[in-house]
């Protein structure tokens, strides 16, 4: 966009001389320091993906840092745009597969300087408006640009300004005094290579990399990691209060093992007994709890198919084995004081059900990653509902104690306009021509270290074996595995592959769980997502820390599938199934912690995106597991306050914006039988659909006081204003106005009934539509609860004005809020100027169908300033515009609202206050085929618009 030249000065003079000043400033200079809201990466990446060249100059690179810029870099590539970057061999710390790496991006090239003491970190985008710098501590490492505690300011310039000519010219020379990188080069480099020892850690992380090992005078220490000593006080807590059950949910390579033995070790039992589904993990399981406990290694016993200790202390069984009654015979129901259940999400089938009846331990522990069942089997009465500790994804991604990864969403092989779909026959899924598009791909992507170890996840066996033996022919070395390899050849397949015997193992679903492979550095997923717990399950493999790596790469094929939508959920832990933090999670570069990362490539984007938007996230049967669910994991009813509390469900809104309110919707699912008051049902429904999302908090804050007794007007308007709430005479009328339905169109009168408060005097009471409804038990609880959540949800909203920015709103909500006598939403279009206040709408991307005479170009001409155009046939001298503009000169407010398109829904995005910049006032013609009149103007923004969502709302997709 067109820079504004005195703008520019603004933001200067704010940003160096008085942050005070009064004046519109674009593009200001930035401070910028890693942290959870905002990155270096993210402001970085923003600029690059407009530019239209970039010089990069950084003594230090690494393979994370440059798998950073990747998808961006491929996105350029299909522009034509090109960089140069100046690098170093400084410290040998740029490996040689690094420089290996650059040389396999088609758009880059790279030169080495050998000036002495080289430490610059300069990083400057141009495109044909402005030239972008970022100037600081930051080398092209994903923990500098991620995570690692730096400055670097972010400055703008016009072409012709001094500092960026001297960093041109700069640049130039020493581009001009460094070497060309091309394959001779790094061949001779790697043979000279010696990498410099780096500084000894104190702390060094090792085998499954869940857990601490610091080295004492002795010996190894092994000690809990942050998340894992929570845990355990968790546990001992749950002990003290007299349970003697436990589910602990936690992510796959947070050390759930270990976790199992510390807790042993804290709880001394006489003997316990350790439940596994495979031998191969008994193995792994009796070496960990022997390193960590005290005791010989004959106090370590396995019973298996084949081997049958009895009278260890410490026994490892399989299920398998151990429920078949001619072995559980052997031991008495008290010979365990202590039981470990692994993968507790299997704890439902018969076998482990005949084990746990069998015994009785003084303690039962259920470690999962996965509770949520796809079977309908739930395990949560089996532990007594009592979940000790969670230790999700993002939490141990941000404690360091998985390997961060770089997930790319990639674009799927495409031929005549036709992309791999769900109905794709095996033939088309293993040509030669989708097989080299799969390689490309995952050449380009890479791996971290020296030595591939991958794994690829596809839909069926026969696809496995056809993938196989295509790569073999292509000089992989591969080896499928399914359902029908013994456990014996898996094992086998499994040491080859660590050995470093084998490139890739492709697989079908047996890889999911149960299976420690921490050398694997690459994920490959060749199938559509169909459950996000799957996902997670197959990502989950690689994430484990290993010394041979620094991260794992996550390469997921994204065709033409319908559950794409499944992807942003799984990647971001959000199962509300909220379609807004879904479609804006696309463009969240800080959707994930630490230094992982989530790229999308620009095709695949619009594929997730258009699943998003074309799924029916509310359909009926998928609520209804969402429910048992939330149900067996409380033991007991939910309420809508349960939802809004579980991250692991839908949110409330979801439900409430489908039926009429949730003891509808607990009839639609056959989980209540039961006949309400026609009354009731719509009092219900107004509470549900006008209350609940507490946007205006006041109305429920009312409600609660005059259910309790009737309340003076005054006074409480008074205690209103004294607890900080927005309140003015306007307020409370509009407040009775929508309690008593006066504000209300006819048709939502009926459909709500009758009102629910009255005045009586100088007093508010209660209607009898009210007190009649209270009467009802059932009833008074789902008052109750959905006024309880308006208040849970009130606290995203800023209660001290009348509209929060960045939350959404309808034109229903603008009239209410805004203090509208009534609701006139059906006739506002695109603004309406009313009562002293004009709420804008406006549709960003309009429908395509949509009439020409509607289709005005509004814009935002960057995070300040929106051009605004008026509905046709208007013009300078119309009525309507002259009252806006002699209004707002004299102090009317104007209100933006933008939603990005008509898939939205009717929500929008407010955006906070407009200033019309009455010199930008002009009168134009649309190109309509008819001339029509229409004006246009430039809105100033009050705020700055926030900067995601600016960027979600500017988006292609």
């Amino acid at each position: 966009m067109e820079i504004n030249k005195e703008n520019l000065l603004n933001a200067y003079e704010r940003g160096f001389v008085n942050r005070d000043i009064d004046k519109v400033g674009h593009h200001p200079p930035r401070m910028i320091i890693n942290s959870k809201e905002e990155n270096v990466l993210s402001s970085m990446l923003d600029e690059m993906e407009v530019c239209d060249s970039f010089s990069i100059s950084v003594a230090f690179i690494t393979e994370g840092g440059l798998a950073t810029l990747k998808t961006t870099l491929h996105e350029l590539a299909k522009r034509n745009v090109k960089g140069r970057i100046i690098t170093s061999t400084y410290l040998n710390f740029n490996k040689p597969k690094v420089f290996k790496a650059l040389l396999g991006i088609p758009n880059i090239e790279v030169r080495v300087t050998g000036k002495e003491g080289f430490h610059a970190k300069g990083y400057v985008f141009r495109n044909r408006h402005y030239t972008s710098m970022f100037i600081g501590s930051s080398n092209l490492t994903d923990a500098a640009l991620k995570k690692n505690y730096e400055y670097n300011l972010k400055l703008t310039s016009l072409e012709n300004g001094a500092v960026i000519q001297h960093f041109n010219s700069q640049f130039e020379v020493l581009w001009n005094d460094s070497a060309p990188v091309d394959d001779a080069w790094v061949d001779a480099y790697a043979q000279s290579y010696v990498e410099e020892p780096m500084q000894r850690k104190v702390l060094e992380v090792i085998e499954d990399r869940s857990k601490y090992r610091y080295r004492g005078a002795e010996g190894p220490v092994i000690k809990p990691n942050a998340m894992q000593h929570e845990a355990l006080n968790a546990l001992d807590q749950l002990r003290q209060t007299g349970k003697d059950k436990g589910l602990v949910v936690s992510a796959t390579g947070t050390g759930k093992t270990y976790l199992a033995a510390f807790d042993v070790q804290q709880f001394r039992p006489g003997r316990m007994l350790f439940l596994a589904h495979r031998e191969q993990i008994l193995d792994k399981s009796r070496n960990d709890f022997s390193n960590l406990l005290e005791g010989s290694q004959s106090d370590f016993g396995i019973f298996s198919g084949n081997q049958k200790t009895m009278d260890t202390k410490y026994l490892f069984a399989t299920v398998q084995t151990l429920s078949r009654e001619d072995n559980l015979k052997h031991f008495d129901p008290d010979d365990f004081d202590y039981i470990i259940v692994d993968e507790a999400h299997r704890s439902g089938a018969d076998t482990y059900r005949r084990i746990l009846d069998h015994f009785n331990p003084s303690f039962l522990l259920g470690m999962t990653a996965t509770p949520e069942r796809t079977d309908d089997v739930e395990i949560f009465s089996l532990f007594d509902y009592n979940i000790a500790y969670e230790i999700r994804l993002q939490q141990a991604l941000e404690e360091e104690i998985l390997a961060p990864f770089h997930y790319f969403g990639v674009t799927d092989y495409e031929k005549d306009g036709h992309m791999i779909d769900d109905t794709a026959a095996l033939g088309r899924l293993t040509s030669s021509e989708r097989i080299d598009h799969l390689l490309e791909k995952i050449k380009y992507y890479g791996h971290s270290g020296e030595v591939l170890r991958g794994l690829m996840f596809v839909s069926n066996r026969e696809e496995a074996h056809a993938f196989s033996e295509a790569l073999n022919a292509r000089d992989y070395r591969t080896k499928a595995l399914t359902g029908l390899n013994t456990q014996l050849e898996r094992q086998e397949a499994v040491r080859n592959f660590e050995n470093g015997g084998l490139d890739y193992i492709i697989t079908v679903d047996i890889f999911n769980e149960g299976v420690d492979i921490p050398a694997i550095n690459q994920v490959v997923m060749l199938r559509q997502t169909k459950s996000s717990i799957i996902f997670i399950q197959q990502l989950g493999r690689g994430l484990r820390k290993h010394d041979d790596k620094e991260y794992l790469t996550v390469i997921d094929f994204i065709g033409n599938y319908k559950n794409n939508y499944m992807i942003p959920i799984a990647l971001t832990g959000d199962k509300s199934y909220n379609k807004d933090k879904l479609r804006k999670s696309l463009i969240n570069r800080n959707a994930v912690s630490g230094v992982s990362t989530i790229n999308f490539e620009a095709v695949a984007k619009e594929k997730i995106y258009q699943s998003i938007n074309s799924t029916p996230v509310n359909r009926q049967s998928f609520l209804k597991e969402m429910h048992i669910y939330l149900k067996n994991k409380l033991g007991r009813m939910p309420t809508l306050l349960d939802y809004q509390k579980d991250i692991d469900v839908v949110d409330p809104f979801v439900i409430l914006h489908k039926y009429s309110h949730y003891l509808e919707f607990l009839m639609k699912i056959k989980e209540l039988d039961l006949n309400i008051a026609h009354s009731s049902h719509q009092l219900l429904t107004f509470l549900s659909g006008e209350i609940a999302e507490g946007k205006r908090i006041i109305e429920t804050r009312l409600l609660r006081a005059v259910i309790q007794a009737p309340t003076g007007l005054q006074d409480f308007q008074l205690e209103m204003h004294r607890q900080g709430y927005h309140m003015t005479d306007g307020t409370m009328q509009s407040v009775l106005g929508v309690l008593t339905h006066q504000f209300h169109t006819e048709q939502d009168r009926k459909k709500y009934g009758a009102p629910l408060v009255e005045i009586i005097g100088d007093k508010i009471h209660p209607t009898h539509a009210l007190t009649d409804a209270l009467e009802d038990p059932l009833v008074d609880e789902q008052i109750n609860q959905l006024l309880e959540l308006s208040i849970e949800n009130s606290r995203q909203y800023n209660q001290t004005v009348p509209l929060t920015i960045n939350q959404k709103y309808s034109r229903k909500d603008a009239c209410r809020l805004l203090e509208w006598n009534k609701d006139e939403s059906s006739t506002m279009y695109g603004y309406k100027y009313k009562h002293g206040t004009c709420p804008i709408f406006i549709t960003y991307h309009k429908n395509d169908m949509i009439e020409e005479t509607i289709q005005y170009e509004d814009q935002f001409l960057d995070q300040n300033t929106l051009r605004w155009s008026t509905r046709s046939n208007r013009t300078l001298q119309s009525k309507e515009i002259r009252t806006i503009l002699e209004a707002h000169s004299e102090g009317a407010p104007i209100h933006i609202f933008v939603k990005k398109d008509d898939d939205e829904g009717t929500d929008f995005y407010y955006l906070g206050r407009g200033r019309i910049d009455y010199d930008s006032l002009y009168e134009t013609k649309m190109n309509d085929g008819l001339g029509r009149p229409v004006v246009m103007m430039n809105m100033v923004m009050e705020k700055t618009v926030d900067y995601e969502l600016y960027k979600y709302l500017e988006s292609n997709i």
